[in-house]
């Protein structure tokens, strides 16, 4: 027998239900798994110093500054031509930043240590965002090893890695540049620091979280950051009459 429509939409309804909360559930987990995994790393580079943050303990971030600290940071932007992992072209300073407020990392595919825990904050950093990811804020994420990181590559590492922003990678010339504008340049890839900048690009405002910061500081900082814009546009207006 044919169960009613109202009973099969009921059951379907119900069952959809169960399915969210699973992945809610789901998520919450991760998020949380990634939080202590976070502070246990802090702690560990609070006891062994802040270059052990990175792959390699010739580490470029200077040896007072503390794992999960955050900083105010200078960026000089190029408008150099970069390619994402859907093989789009675009320019670094005037498409991929423009004027919005940016959350920015650095990673290689072939990393299996670092660059997975960073990728997974970003993860979470994109789900708190809401729709503001990719509107008001645009995540980024620059390979720090073009010359293997191709866009099939990068395209694997997001799918892998459930990276649902733009990974960037182009002539190591062009990736270079950027890197040093910012201040995350190695000679050796493997050496790059671990570290995530936060910044405005309309009025070049940045900071960096030296090692593993939490998806609550980074959104906290996004949110400060849009505050500050509401509040210069308001004053702004308040000049006009």
């Amino acid at each position: 027998m044919v169960a009613p429509f109202d009973e099969t939409l009921s059951n379907h309804e119900g069952r959809r239900g169960e399915h969210f909360e699973i992945q809610n559930s789901k998520f919450e987990i991760r998020a949380t798994l990634v939080t202590m995994l976070s502070a246990l790393l802090v702690a560990g580079a609070g006891l062994l110093g802040a270059n052990s943050m990175a792959h390699d303990p010739l580490s470029p971030e200077p040896a007072n500054m503390q794992a999960n600290k955050a900083a105010s940071a200078s960026a000089k932007l190029f408008d150099v031509e970069l390619t994402n992992q859907e093989g789009k072209k675009a320019r670094f300073k005037s498409d991929v930043i423009g004027d919005r407020i940016v959350v920015l990392d650095n990673i290689y595919t072939n990393c299996t240590t670092i660059c997975p825990i960073l990728t997974t904050i970003m993860t979470n950093v994109h789900h708190r965002l809401g729709d503001r990811a990719g509107k008001e804020v645009a995540l980024v994420s620059l390979s720090v090893d073009p010359g293997t990181d191709t866009p099939q590559r990068l395209n694997a590492y997001a799918r892998r890695h459930k990276a649902v922003w733009n990974l960037w990678t182009g002539p190591k010339a062009n990736m270079d540049q950027v890197l040093k504008g910012l201040g995350i340049y190695t000679p050796e890839y493997n050496d790059h620091p671990s570290s995530i900048l936060v910044g405005d690009g309309k009025t070049g405002e940045w900071t960096r979280f030296y090692g593993f910061a939490s998806p609550e500081q980074i959104v906290k900082k996004v949110d400060e950051l849009l505050l500050a814009r509401q509040s210069a546009s308001l004053k702004r207006e308040a000049g006009k009459q």
